[in-house]
Parts: C-alpha cells; structure tokens; sequence
C-alpha cells in the first residue's frame, strides 16, 4: 500500500520510511505527487492536529495519507512546549535556537522530567482512520551531546541508555523513540482494522 507523507520534514521522511517498511508501507513526499500542501495546525493535543494534517492531504491527494504530530512535554513547564515544540520562541528560531530558549528556560530548575509524544494517524479516502500515540520518558540535559536526530534530541537524556537521543545511531533511535512507539501501536491497529486481526 502507498501512503503519502503529510510532512516536508526530510528527517522525519526517513524515520517514517524505516519503520513503515518494515509493514509493507511505501510512504511517498508530497513531492512525489505534485503536491505542496502545508495544512495549518489549529488543534490543542497531537491527535487533533495529526488529524488536521492527514486529512488535509488525503482530501487533496485522494491517496491515504499519514501525519505525525509530535513534540516535548516538559513536567517543570506543565507539558510545554508539547503541541507548539516546532513552533517554541516563534517563527525566527531554528532547532538549535529553540533548545537553547529551552535550556535558558529552565535554568536552576530541578525537576528536569520530560517525555517525547508522537501521534501518528493515516486517513483513508474510505473514511477510515488509524491512530496511535507513542511516548518515550527521559530527562531534560543541562546542555547538548551527540550531533545525530533533530529538534530536541541533543537535549533529551534516556537515562536507561546513558546517551542523549542525539547520540543514538538512526537504529537504536528507531527501536525506542517515541515515533517507533506509536508505529507500533499504529501497526497493531492497522491490522486489526485493514486486515481484520487481532494481533
């Protein structure tokens, strides 16, 4: 099945592409199919805006399409910056400028205790819809390590793992990110509405 891709993110595209692969997914750009769409994400949690994203380009396309709306939440900061993560400090900032803001935020802070959440959600030209949320827990650093991954990975700690997500190779990432573990909650509910499993 071929699905296209509601992001023009090229990272995310290939975390997308290894993992969906893996279920005889082909996830295709929106440049793939002529198409440049850029939905307006007006949704207050992840799932309405991955919902805004996938039906927007499913609509335009008449292809299913698959959206990702992630980000960080942050204990000290009452789940900030979560929905706005990619948005943090406005228009002006690139990833490294927002995770420095971050940083700079929660300076003297103590409970440094986040998590990373992804909702993926692929919308079908039948009405169907599948979605599924992945969190991976970890610790805010007090600066960055690793030069790997994007957005906040240099600042997000896996205590487990002693690295920073920046540090991880594209594989290890892939096997216990956030986005890996909502593609596997999404892969369990795909068979079980496309395929009418239980699995």
């Amino acid at each position: 099945m071929k699905v296209v891709l509601a992001s023009h993110n090229q990272k995310k595209m290939v975390e997308m592409k290894a993992i969906l692969s893996q279920m005889g997914v082909e996830v295709l750009s929106q440049a793939e199919v002529g198409m440049d769409l850029e939905p307006e994400e007006t949704g207050t949690t992840f799932e309405e805006n991955a919902r805004i994203k996938a039906q927007a380009v499913m609509q335009a396309t008449g292809l299913p399409a698959i959206a990702d709306d992630s980000g960080l939440m942050v204990d000290a900061l009452g789940g900030d910056p979560g929905v706005y993560s990619a948005r943090y400090g406005g228009p002006g900032l690139d990833d490294t400028g927002r995770w420095q803001l971050l940083l700079k935020n929660m300076a003297g802070e103590s409970n440094r205790a986040c998590k990373f959440v992804s909702v993926i959600c692929c919308a079908f030209p039948d009405g169907g819809e599948v979605m599924a949320r992945g969190e991976c827990p970890g610790i805010l650093a007090q600066g960055p390590s690793g030069d790997g991954g994007f957005g906040y990975d240099p600042i997000f700690y896996l205590p487990q793992l002693g690295k920073t997500m920046a540090q991880l190779t594209p594989a290890e990432k892939n096997q216990i990110s956030h986005r890996a573990r909502a593609l596997a909650g999404f892969q369990k509910e795909w068979e079980r509405q496309r395929h009418g499993t239980d699995q």
